[in-house]
């Protein structure tokens, strides 16, 4: 079969286009984040209700989450390396949608605890999935722009939940806010199961599938002997701190020291997180990809580069009184948020074989979100309580001012990333084939 074939071939798996594979799993994510980030607006009406700290806040949109999040996308995602990653995604997304509606019958914290837990378990079965799939319909050359794309549906979900949940919570109260978000990925999961195919495994890479799975301590062990991806791994992970950490209390910290109301605020964070985060999140790929193509480093200088522009806003930010001001300096650190993950995952998935990726895939995730989402919201809810004798109804914005240092380390480590970067993925080309037959054996 020629080269031209082979591509052309995938482009279309079962007859349906791979854009529009591309484009359903993007609702996934927009799915994902909403029933994830809806929560985050709601933070301030679920304090009022049930008298919580700010300590208490971080472990409910964070901790909680992603304890199971993280720690079961591990096998599940070598489940996904075995059988139809399809069907994994469309019963994943059947859970956290479910789970999602049960949190909006919560009577107490303890039961909306309990629903975020199974909200984070229904949800660690759809990324690392996706990730395999797109890697199989796009090649190297493409595939930070293809998932950057999937990524952008991060920024569609908190603008849906920031101004949807905020504009419910304000109109209708926090329990109803749940119920919409939750309904929309019941319908999309049959959606998925019927309209979307299972693409073939290396088709795109006219790669050999030995269709065996290596076990998990074989991927971990893999992974860790490439320097490349021990430096990306610190650096989503730090990135991830402070990402997840600012969308959980910048609705608090909107409403606490600007005294916006749930509306306003959901409207402020459409267009930062939404529009801005999104374009951010888009670009950075589609950069990866073009300035890559020249030199493979820029996969993670991009994002370097990125963070050293968007850092010296922080302190406007989140210590300016004036709340134009404030939206403004907003841009840049928003549109960083969450720049990393196509260029991070996409060099992910071109340094491991087949039968690695969702494994591969679920471990950056699992360090990013330990790290990232489990720490963050909870650590900067517990500095910014340790903070409140001295700041008063100020300490968040010094809590919140603090995460800049975990941007800027998160960027020396893309950079040191980027050191690596090439040598890395040269070894990791030579020896595929090889390779695939090393871990089958």
């Amino acid at each position: 079969m020629s080269n031209e074939t082979t591509v052309s071939a995938a482009t279309r798996v079962g007859g349906v286009s791979r854009r529009y594979i591309l484009f359903m799993l993007m609702l996934v994510y927009v799915v994902n984040y909403i029933d994830r980030t809806v929560l985050n607006i709601l933070l301030p009406a679920i304090k009022a209700e049930f008298h919580l700290s700010d300590a208490a806040l971080g472990l409910l949109s964070g901790t909680a989450f992603a304890l199971f999040y993280a720690t079961l996308g591990i096998p599940l995602a070598w489940l996904a390396d075995r059988v139809n990653r399809r069907n994994i995604i469309a019963a994943s997304m059947a859970l956290f949608s479910t789970m999602t509606v049960f949190s909006g019958l919560s009577t107490n914290f303890v039961t909306l605890v309990l629903a975020r837990l199974g909200t984070g378990i229904g949800e660690a079965g759809t990324s690392p999935p996706v990730n395999s799939i797109i890697s199989d319909l796009y090649e190297p050359k493409e595939r930070a722009s293809a998932l950057s794309f999937y990524a952008m549906g991060l920024n569609i979900g908190l603008l849906l939940s920031s101004y949807g949940g905020g504009w419910v919570d304000q109109h209708y109260g926090w329990r109803v806010a749940f119920l919409c978000a939750g309904a929309p990925g019941l319908l999309l999961t049959l959606l998925i199961l019927f309209t979307v195919p299972e693409p073939k495994r290396g088709q795109v890479e006219r790669l050999a599938d030995s269709g065996v799975t290596p076990p998990i301590s074989e991927t971990i062990r893999y992974l860790f002997a490439i320097p490349s991806f021990r430096f990306m791994a610190a650096g989503c992970a730090l990135s991830a701190f402070g990402g997840y950490a600012g969308a959980a209390f910048i609705p608090v910290f909107l409403a606490r020291n600007h005294h916006l109301t749930p509306s306003e605020v959901g409207l402020a964070l459409a267009v930062l997180f939404g529009v801005v985060g999104g374009l951010g999140t888009y670009f950075s790929g589609v950069l990866a990809d073009k300035l890559g193509a020249r030199d493979v480093r820029w996969n993670m200088n991009v994002i370097a580069l990125a963070i050293v522009i968007a850092v010296p806003f922080f302190p406007i930010y989140y210590l300016s009184s004036n709340l134009p001001l404030v939206l403004f300096a907003g841009i840049f650190p928003t549109a960083i948020g969450a720049a990393y993950i196509a260029p991070a995952y996409a060099m992910v998935q071109s340094l491991v074989p087949l039968r690695m990726r969702a494994q591969a895939a679920a471990f950056l995730l699992f360090i990013l979100n330990i790290i990232g989402f489990g720490l963050g919201p909870l650590l900067v809810g517990m500095f910014s309580d340790a903070l409140t004798p001295t700041f008063g109804v100020d300490s968040l914005r010094w809590s919140l001012l603090a995460t800049g240092i975990t941007w800027i380390i998160s960027a020396a480590m893309y950079w040191f990333a980027s050191r690596h970067l090439k040598s890395d993925l040269e070894k990791a080309r030579m020896p595929q084939a090889g390779m695939q037959q090393e871990v089958a054996t």
